[in-house]
């Protein structure tokens, strides 16, 4: 049967190809049938992995401390056992084995769609947020069935044109699935700047998401024609959909191919103003597209995706041959390694985190300062490295000067320490900070005052200062770069930056949107930092730019106070 499905296109472009369904959790569920004669062994097997975990939640309630926070963590391990005993959970997975003979597995996932639903459906606020708890209930169960703690994502079956179709995807999970190559991401849940979104666009695949309930509605192996310029998926096609689809497809392969004719070329406007163009990445494997892209530097090495997907940490070596291979690879082009940006929603296996928002908790740099021994593991292997290339240090999420204070001289520490050593380091390397704090912008001239580089992070900038969840499709559509207060930001910050010779360039998802280009060429910045997939087609914008002609309009933009006139004036600039 064929259908159409709508949701939020984050990505262009068109894939085709055959949908890979993945669970709605870090656990990838594959669904499956098993012969009738097993159906009471595999309800036995679910039944078993349930006892697993009740006693490890026995366990841990008999095992807490004294302290203040005894009662909130027995409240919290009481709550886990109260979903465990839910037979919305439980009993219903075992029907849904019986009738359909699917998987134990499988049943389970499903069956916490159902419970999630019902916690959807809550008007309480707190209440509803417990899904959250639904879903680290139903993890630790499946992880007991599969008899690990870690995992390994499962290939999918067509290489090369498997639609990847997820109810969520976590940092973690992206990480997972870059390696399987697939043509297209899917997810119910996710906004224009969900982690799904920017690695899609990252990959320069298409995207869509917020779908709700796509993830329940396809079936294995359906055949898929996702658009993601127009957030469209068509399930099933005919041949006169699939043949007109095929046409789109080729000539946009073609404005591909003419883009790559400006790799070699330098990114100057019209005028003659130079701008460099930086690449995102995550781990030295992304050196390859950063290459292929004519990118003159890294803006943001993600240094936290090391730590991600493991039981253990990096160890001091392993990080120092992860940013020296870049390092050496950029040769003497600039390499930012931003130091890890942990918490909030990229968390470390062994993490206990039960913070009530974890966006405004222990994260990015308060977390490094809280692990001093972790952070001077970091420290000095970025600084090895600095032997080897043009590195510079990069501090996340600052909102007060004493975090300089205190990460300049963790560093001081870490350099003694080398030294003492003989281990050589470049004894100039520069440390910045990220402004993605209203806190940060507005304390802008303190900070200059002990930074060598800013670098703006227009993600979280525009999320803390319209205080919108980015990743929270509910309410995608008041996340909005166009606001005129992330206007008025990114001006003060850029024009204050200039004012005081100080570098500034732009690394969230703002600098490599094309739309957003000439307004931020009009704001003054010259250092655009984004996924090498996007360089060119950015570039390809700057090429025909003129600033005399963009910077009246900017002007305005910036001024302006109603959004029906932000986007006239920005759709008068963009032609």
């Amino acid at each position: 049967m064929s259908f159409i499905l709508q949701g939020i296109g984050v990505s262009e472009g068109i894939a085709i190809g055959h949908a890979h369904l993945a669970a709605p959790s870090a656990l990838e569920i594959i669904h499956y049938l098993v012969p009738s004669q097993q159906v009471e062994k595999e309800i036995a097997r679910l039944n078993s992995a349930f006892s697993v975990v009740r006693k490890e939640f026995e366990t841990l309630q008999k095992s807490v401390p004294d302290g203040p926070a005894r009662a909130e963590f027995t409240a919290f391990l009481e709550l886990h056992l109260m979903i465990l005993d839910d037979p919305t959970l439980s009993e219903a997975a075992h029907t849904m084995i019986a009738e359909t003979y699917c998987n134990a597995e499988w049943a389970l996932s499903q069956q916490m769609h159902v419970l999630i639903s019902q916690f959807e459906a809550i008007e309480d606020a707190y209440l509803r947020e417990r899904k959250a708890d639904v879903t680290q209930v139903v993890e630790r169960v499946l992880k007991a069935m599969m008899g690990h703690s870690g995992y390994l994502p499962v290939a999918p079956k067509h290489a090369g044109d498997s639609i990847l179709v997820a109810h969520d995807l976590s940092p973690a999970d992206v990480m997972h699935y870059k390696q399987h190559q697939f043509v297209a991401f899917l997810t119910d849940f996710g906004s224009p700047t969900s982690h799904t979104a920017i690695v899609a666009r990252s990959l320069n695949i298409p995207s869509i998401v917020a779908l709700h309930h796509a993830h329940q509605l396809m079936l294995e192996d359906d055949y898929l024609i996702v658009d993601g310029t127009q957030g469209i998926i068509i399930v099933n096609p005919d041949k006169s959909i699939l043949d007109e689809y095929r046409l789109r497809q080729g000539q946009l392969e073609l404005e591909k191919k003419k883009l790559n004719r400006l790799k070699s070329v330098a990114a100057v406007t019209l005028d003659g103003t130079p701008v460099e163009l930086y690449a995102n990445i995550e781990l030295p494997e992304d050196m390859q597209q950063v290459k292929a892209s004519g990118a003159t530097g890294v803006g943001l090495f993600r240094s936290e995706f090391l730590f991600l997907n493991r039981d253990d940490r990096p160890t001091e070596d392993e990080q120092f041959e992860a940013y020296r291979t870049v390092a050496t690879e950029m040769r003497q082009h600039p390499v930012t390694i931003r130091t890890y940006d942990l918490g909030a929603d990229k968390s470390l296996n062994d993490a206990a985190q039960v913070a009530t928002n974890p966006a405004l908790g222990l994260r990015a740099i308060r977390m490094s300062l809280a692990e001093p021994k972790m952070f001077h593991t970091q420290l000095r292997a970025i600084l090895r490295a600095s032997h080897y290339g043009n590195v510079r240090i990069l501090i996340p999420m600052i909102s007060h000067a004493a975090e300089i204070d205190q990460t300049v001289n963790l560093i001081k520490v870490a350099k003694d320490s080398l030294r003492d050593e003989k281990i050589p380091f470049d004894e100039q390397i520069q440390v910045g900070g990220m402004i993605e704090i209203p806190a940060a912008a507005l304390s802008l001239n303190i900070f200059m005052r002990k930074l060598d580089f800013l670098s703006i992070g227009t993600n979280d900038l525009i999320q803390y200062t319209l205080v919108v969840d980015r990743i929270d499709d509910t309410v995608a559509h008041l996340y909005d770069p166009l606001h005129p207060a992330i206007l008025w930001l990114l001006s003060h910050i850029i024009k204050g930056a200039k004012r005081a010779n100080k570098p500034v360039s732009v690394c969230g998802e703002m600098a490599g949107d094309k739309r957003f280009t000439r307004l931020l060429l009009g704001l003054g910045l010259q250092q655009f930092s984004m996924y090498p997939a996007q360089v060119l087609t950015v570039k390809d914008q700057i090429l025909k730019s003129h600033m005399p002609d963009i910077t009246p309009l900017v002007c305005k933009i910036v001024k302006a106070d109603r959004s029906d006139k932000i986007k006239a004036l920005l759709a008068k600039l963009n032609n």
